[in-house]
C-alpha cells in the first residue's frame, strides 16, 4: 500500500499535446499564408511577422508581470497571430496590427486564464475590436492590390449587382485579406486538420452549408450562392476559428447547431447588415451562446435525474 498513488483527475494521459495541436494549426495555415505572399506581395509576410511576433511577446510579458508559469512554447499565441494576421488586409497599417495582437493576446485571452478559458476566439475578437476601433480597417480591404482585382472584394462586387469568377474565389485572384482569398489553400489546411484529427467535420460543414443554402434562399440563384459561399472570410473562419476547442460547443450536435447559428448570422449580417462581411461577428456571437448550446445539448447521464 505504500507504493500506492493517489492523484487528482484526468487519470487518462494521451500523446496529443496542444503544442501538437498548434503544430498541426501552424502547418495548416501555411497554404494560405504561401498563397497570400504569392498573391499580395512581402508586405503580407511583414504583416504576419508582426501579429505573430507581438501576441507571442503579450503573452510572455503579461505572464512575467503576473508571475504565471510562461506557456509561450504550446504555440497557441502564435496561431493566434497568424489567424488574425490572415484575417486582415495586406496594407493594414503595422501598428494597427500589433494593437490588435496584444487586445487578442491580453484582454481576451490571458485575463481570462489563459489558453481555454478565453470566453471568445481571440483572434476573431480582435479582427472585431480592429474593425470597430480603427474604422479604416473595413475600407482597407478594397483597394486594387492585384492585377485582377476590380478594386472591390466580390462580397461588395455581389452586393453591387455585379458579378465575379468562381475561378477567382478559389485560386485567389482577388481582392480580400491576406489568408482569406485563395480558398484552395484553405480546403488543403482544413483537409490537412482533418486527417489529422485535430478539428472534426460539424461545424465547417454546417457553417458553410448554411450560407449556401440561405445565400441561394436569398438570391434564387445557385451561382450567385456560390459566390457568396466562396467570398469573405467563410472558409478560414469556418475551419480555423469555428472549431476552436474552448470556445465552441463539446457535443455533436452543438457542433452543429453553433455552426448553423454562425452561418445564419453571417448571411443576416451581410445582406442586411452595415458590413459587407458578417464572419467576425457572427462566431464571436455564437462564442457567446456556446455554454448555453452545450447545456441544450448535453446527453442525460443513465440512470441520472432530468432537472
Amino acid at each position: 500500500m505504500s507504493k500506492l498513488r493517489i492523484s487528482v483527475s484526468p487519470h487518462i494521459h494521451s500523446p496529443v499535446t496542444t503544442q501538437r495541436i498548434m503544430l498541426d494549426m501552424i502547418i495548416a495555415l501555411l497554404p494560405a499564408l504561401i498563397a497570400g505572399t504569392v498573391i499580395f506581395g512581402l508586405r503580407a509576410l511583414a504583416v504576419t511577422a508582426v501579429c505573430a511576433a507581438v501576441c507571442v511577446l503579450s503573452e510572455f510579458i503579461f505572464n512575467k508581470i503576473c508571475k504565471k508559469e510562461l506557456t509561450i512554447n504550446d504555440l497557441s499565441a502564435v496561431v493566434t497571430g497568424l489567424l488574425l494576421a490572415l484575417s486582415l488586409p495586406v496594407n493594414v497599417p503595422l501598428w494597427q496590427a500589433a494593437v490588435g495582437s496584444a487586445f487578442s493576446i491580453i484582454v481576451v485571452k490571458c485575463l481570462f486564464g489563459g489558453i481555454g478559458q478565453n470566453f471568445a476566439n481571440p483572434a476573431i475578437t480582435g479582427r472585431v475590436f480592429m474593425l470597430v476601433t480603427f474604422g479604416s480597417l473595413a475600407n482597407a480591404a478594397y483597394p486594387e492590390i492585384v492585377d485582377t482585382a476590380a478594386g472591390a472584394t466580390p462580397l461588395v462586387t455581389l452586393s453591387q449587382g455585379g458579378s465575379v469568377e468562381i475561378t477567382d474565389l478559389l485560386l485567389g485572384l482577388r481582392g480580400g485579406a491576406i489568408g482569406e482569398t485563395c480558398t484552395i489553400a484553405l480546403i488543403l489546411g482544413g483537409i490537412y486538420l482533418l486527417a489529422r484529427k485535430v478539428i472534426v467535420p460539424h461545424t465547417p460543414v454546417a457553417f458553410i452549408v448554411t450560407v449556401f443554402l440561405l445565400s441561394f434562399a436569398v438570391t434564387l440563384d445557385a451561382y450567385s450562392a456560390l459566390c457568396y459561399t466562396l467570398s469573405g472570410g467563410l472558409f478560414i473562419s469556418a475551419i480555423f476559428m469555428a472549431t476552436d476547442y474552448s470556445t465552441t460547443p463539446l457535443t455533436k450536435w452543438g457542433k452543429v447547431i453553433f455552426g448553423i447559428g454562425a452561418g445564419a448570422l453571417t448571411v443576416l449580417i451581410r445582406f442586411w447588415g452595415v458590413y459587407p462581411e458578417g464572419v467576425s461577428f457572427a462566431i464571436l456571437l455564437m462564442n457567446i451562446l456556446s455554454p448555453y448550446i452545450d447545456k441544450w445539448t448535453a446527453k442525460k447521464p443513465f440512470g441520472g435525474v432530468a432537472k
